[in-house]
């Protein structure tokens, strides 16, 4: 008999989340005995539409028997689900959940779900975390992922739902990577209406980001700014045992949200789901924690006076 072929697409490798991601699905693939093909996009939708439905359209012989991916723009590639359908191949969607799941199950042969984390609350848990870290309110400078991801977006609802309106938020735009978020700040620190702002604190919706804006502040010559780096506390989320947490130990970053990978579950429902013939649920979330917990998070007042930065 032979060996299950998977392909699963990942948006970059210049994220810890997707490394862990990647590190996760190749654990599973060796237990479970599976012939795995790892592509990463680049994070460019287009090249993974590409990458996916150059392996869809193979011969019979040689494509995979399920793809798994994470989508870098928001459709989830319903063409591309469309024709990967129609050849028979299982269709595991990360961190979304597409309106198409329910209709292709209908009529499949083949398994066909979605799993992600739970986004809206990620930035619940963030916004909660900044309460714990300025319970007398304050200005937040706060690095989103892409305009196009919906995880980001339910982020930022999140955040904004629960963060205490004595919480001012300005928001700069990232993408996903350490290197987006420090050229998000550096951007932000040319910017004339920065000179006067006052931030309290640095959150980021991961942690790549937030250690980007951390080495953007890090870089400034003047010594009043470059402060920044000891007396603003800075929070992400991915929680990655050997960046993120590490980090937070570190002192680096004040907190972070860990979220489960989720590639190498999708493969290991994806792989129970071939070999028994049942659809799995057609979608499924998985469960994040605030590290450290909300009521081990020390209030800036408490760790070093006001912790105000003004670039004044």
């Amino acid at each position: 008999m032979r060996k299950l072929r998977v392909l699963v697409c990942l948006p970059t490798r210049d994220n810890d989340f997707q490394l862990e991601q990647a590190w996760s699905v190749e654990q599973v693939a060796q237990t479970l005995n599976i012939e795995l093909t790892l592509l990463y996009a680049d994070n460019d939708s287009i090249t993974q539409s590409s990458l996916i439905l150059k392996a869809v359209q193979a011969s019979a012989d040689s494509r995979p028997d399920a793809v798994v991916f994470e989508p870098v723009g928001g459709d989830a590639l319903p063409r591309v689900a469309q024709i990967a359908q129609d050849s028979g191949i299982g269709w595991a969607v990360l961190n979304r959940a597409p309106r198409y799941v329910p209709e292709f199950r209908i009529r499949s042969r083949v398994p066909v779900f979605s799993i992600s984390s739970d986004h809206l609350e990620i930035g619940r848990i963030q916004g909660r975390q900044f309460a714990a870290l300025l319970p007398a309110g304050g200005a937040v400078l706060y690095l989103e992922g892409p305009s196009n991801s919906s995880s980001a977006k339910l982020r930022t609802t999140g955040m904004l739902e629960t963060k205490p309106s004595n919480i001012r938020v300005s928001f700069l735009r990232g993408q996903w990577t350490q290197e987006s978020g420090e050229r998000a700040v550096q951007s932000w620190l040319k910017l004339a209406t920065s000179r006067g702002a006052r931030i309290n604190l640095v959150g980021a919706q991961d942690d790549s980001m937030a250690i980007g804006a951390r080495k953007a502040f890090e870089a400034v010559l003047d010594y009043k700014l470059r402060a920044a780096r000891l007396t603003i506390p800075f929070t992400g989320c991915d929680g990655v045992a050997k960046t993120g947490q590490a980090w937070v130990r570190k002192g680096l970053l004040a907190a972070t949200v860990h979220i489960p990978p989720l590639a190498g579950e999708a493969l290991e429902i994806m792989a129970r789901a071939i070999q028994s013939g049942i659809q799995p649920p057609k979608h499924s979330t998985t469960v994040s924690v605030s590290i450290p917990p909300l009521n081990r998070l020390q209030p800036v007042a408490l760790l070093n006076g006001s912790r105000e930065f003004s670039q004044k």
